[in-house]
């Protein structure tokens, strides 16, 4: 899951930042509302978080630029601005939700949430073989065994069984897992990769995750 945080209180930015990619997330940041809503249209996000009070462009100019290209993309409002008729006009433009500052970072996630369950109907138990993943509680088990992930090991891992028996490239792994600041060059994609394959395939018969020479990656219950 990706997700733009434009917000110009550079610690409240890095307080979101930190706070999602713990959850799993890949967060980019923007700091004014220039290119937010370019950035918006041209990258694969799955929700945005939306300060109201930008430099350059206003959070409702953004927003609107948003509608216009991405009429499904959740957009959540989180500005000081926070009167009840701040909030009617927020909705109004176009906001699937709107908070108020000072917020606890555990609400927001939980609104984030809500708003990627609402947008497009997911399920929230995936299985493939006997692999199982809960995806309220990010809990992973295989043949009944509970196993213990990294945030980026499980993301990694639900985006590979959202996307189970197709081949899928590094840098599609990287659009959807990392951020836009992510070193193309690192081994981090590979290193993230034999470490969850170390968790869910060592001691099971079968092999889930496996590599496609010249390709990428497969989740898959039979043959790439």
């Amino acid at each position: 899951m990706r997700i733009l945080v434009v917000e110009d209180d550079r610690k409240v930015a890095s307080f979101i930042q930190r706070g999602l990619e713990e959850e799993g997330y890949a967060v980019d940041v923007l700091h004014d509302g220039n290119d937010a809503g370019d950035q918006a249209h041209q990258a694969g996000y799955d929700c945005v978080v939306l300060d109201l009070m930008l430099p350059g462009r206003s959070g409702f100019q953004v927003l609107r630029d948003i509608r216009a290209r991405k009429a499904d993309l959740p957009v959540l409002i989180l500005t000081a601005k926070d009167s009840p008729e701040e909030r009617v006009t927020g909705l109004d433009s176009g906001a699937d939700d709107y908070m108020g500052k000072p917020f606890a970072l555990a609400e927001l996630s939980a609104r984030i949430r809500a708003l990627l369950r609402r947008g497009t109907p997911r399920e929230t138990k995936l299985r493939i073989a006997d692999l199982e993943i809960d995806t309220v509680r990010r809990a992973v088990s295989r043949g009944g065994r509970v196993i213990e992930l990294r945030a980026k090991e499980y993301a990694l891992l639900e985006f590979l069984v959202r996307n189970s028996d197709r081949p899928i490239t590094r840098s599609i792994i990287i659009e959807h897992v990392w951020d836009i600041h992510f070193d193309s060059v690192s081994n981090v994609v590979e290193v993230h990769v034999n470490s969850l394959r170390n968790k869910i395939d060592r001691g099971f018969g079968r092999q889930l995750l496996q590599t496609v020479r010249a390709v990428g990656y497969i989740l898959t219950d039979g043959n790439p």
